[in-house]
């Protein structure tokens, strides 16, 4: 059985979806004010993982993503996320924009990473700003509901009339007070109830009429909005990072639960944070990364997914340049061993009676540590160990095609869950570029190692990597 941890319970539970081979899954999806960061992109790439192992294990899943293009303050570490800036119109300010042209500018540049990353599509991915009225119709029937309240144009949920509050989180109301991490409003009735719906100031750029002002959503309602739009009023499996567990997430079941009288998500996922260099990532600090930067450091987007698979989503990523080093060599290993299948199982060699190793065996514990809670790290130890052993009999040269062609279908089986894209080798490179290749391996065979360095960031500065490999070498463009 699929075991997967439930922050709402805080154990690992068997897994058993509402419906019977379908799952409903929803994730908190970027808010497009800015760059998706390595650790933003490390969420989505365990929720990627998530959603492959059950695709894996036979479910149909639809999973949704949300833009988020409106309602996201910037003091979204503080209180109930309901003070500080709009984050869109604050970009849209410091680049001379429109919010619009913001978010179409960065969603396009969070879809290329994904892309880049080979993170599945979702099933859609919703926008805030396209489901106002959705909003206010949850918002109305909290109000009727006694739920929520309206004052000056601003509506907030009030918080202590939904019981459960905190359930998720594990905050009790005692322990949210003034002072605490929490804003006065003046238009509260309690410092810890949360914003629905926010009167816009005069010349705010991103406003909607409403029963209550012209103004705009309070970042929370979004998800529980557009999430039942597509999804229905319950969920299977709803995800994020554990930032989001309180108050977003928390406040998402209590608008949500409220409005419906439902439960809202079965299954709670979230990761934990990625730090770099043991510490938490910032642009004052000098050690904040975009996937960009690590694609200019010579780095594929594989090395990056790899390095995240290798940590366990509930352990935390400490990202340093030795461990991207470490997965980037972890990376090739996997790639040269691919190849050199796809290059025997094309052969056409005589089998051996050689006892061929027992791949079921393989396939059991691969399947046991995936089905574990996501165990990647126990996963991808078996299958370097798999590597290690057929390594052994291809020197040995008591390997066959016919085994390759088993080992291989086993490998592009269990991919299905690592997700990891490896490129072919270039066929057609520039007739530049093929010179100076072809000039570097005379400098390598004649042991000119110096010229051989040289001849490489000649050909990096046209645009292209070159790799050694047990079959030579190995030009590939350089990703942008």
């Amino acid at each position: 059985m699929f075991k997967l941890y439930n922050t709402l319970s805080g154990k690992k539970e068997g897994f058993k979806s509402l419906e019977t081979g379908k799952v409903k899954m929803y994730t908190c999806g970027p808010t497009v004010y800015d760059y998706a960061h390595i650790g933003n992109l490390a969420a989505y790439l365990y929720a990627d993982t998530l959603r492959r192992t059950l695709e894996y294990l036979g479910y149909e899943v639809r999973h949704i993503v949300n833009i988020t293009d409106v309602g996201h303050l910037t003091d979204d570490d503080i209180g109930q996320a309901d003070s500080g800036d709009e984050k869109m119109i604050k970009a849209a300010k410091r680049e001379n924009k429109t919010p619009w042209e913001i978010a179409e500018f960065y969603t396009e540049k969070f879809f290329s990473d994904i892309e880049k990353l080979n993170i599945r599509k979702a099933s859609y991915y919703p926008r805030a700003t396209a489901h106002i009225p959705q909003m206010i119709k949850i918002i109305e029937k909290l109000i009727e509901k006694g739920l929520a309240y309206e004052k000056n144009g601003n509506v907030f949920f009030d918080v202590e009339k939904f019981s459960d509050y905190g359930k998720l989180s594990k905050k009790k109301l005692t322990d949210l007070k003034i002072g605490n991490r929490l804003e006065e409003h003046p238009d509260k009735k309690n410092p810890f109830d949360f914003a629905l719906w926010l009167k816009a100031p005069k010349n705010h750029l991103m406003q909607w009429d409403s029963p209550w002002s012209k103004g705009y959503p309070g970042w929370h309602i979004e998800c529980s909005a557009m999430s039942m739009e597509y999804l229905g009023q319950t969920l299977d499996i709803h995800t994020g990072g554990e930032d989001h567990i309180f108050p977003h997430h928390e406040n998402e079941i209590a608008q949500s639960e409220g409005a419906t009288g439902k439960t809202f998500s079965h299954f709670w996922f979230h990761n934990r944070f990625l730090l770099v260099d043991g510490a938490k990532m910032s642009k004052s600090k000098g050690n904040f990364y975009r996937l960009d930067d690590i694609l200019a450091m010579g780095f594929d987007p594989m090395d990056f997914r790899l390095l995240v698979l290798s940590g366990h989503y509930r352990s935390g990523l400490n990202f340093t340049q030795n461990s991207l080093k470490q997965a980037q060599t972890n990376r090739k290993k996997i790639e040269r061993f691919v190849s050199e299948l796809k290059k025997i199982a094309s052969q056409s060699v005589k089998s051996t009676n050689e006892e061929f190793l027992n791949l079921n065996e393989y396939q059991t514990r691969f399947d046991q540590a995936i089905k574990d809670d996501l165990n990647t790290p126990l996963a991808l130890s078996v299958v370097y160990e798999l590597i290690l052993q057929i390594n052994k009999k291809i020197i040995n040269k008591k390997f066959t095609s016919t085994e390759a062609e088993k080992v291989l279908n086993f490998w592009n089986k269990i991919n299905k869950v690592l997700g990891l894209k490896f490129e072919e080798k270039t066929a057609n490179l520039p007739e530049t570029v093929k010179k100076l290749v072809a000039e570097r391996e005379s400098a390598r065979k004649n042991k000119n190692f110096s010229l051989a360095d040289q001849l490489r960031d000649k050909i990096k500065n046209l645009g292209y990597q070159v790799e050694d490999t047990t079959d030579g070498q190995v030009a590939r463009k350089i990703k942008k």
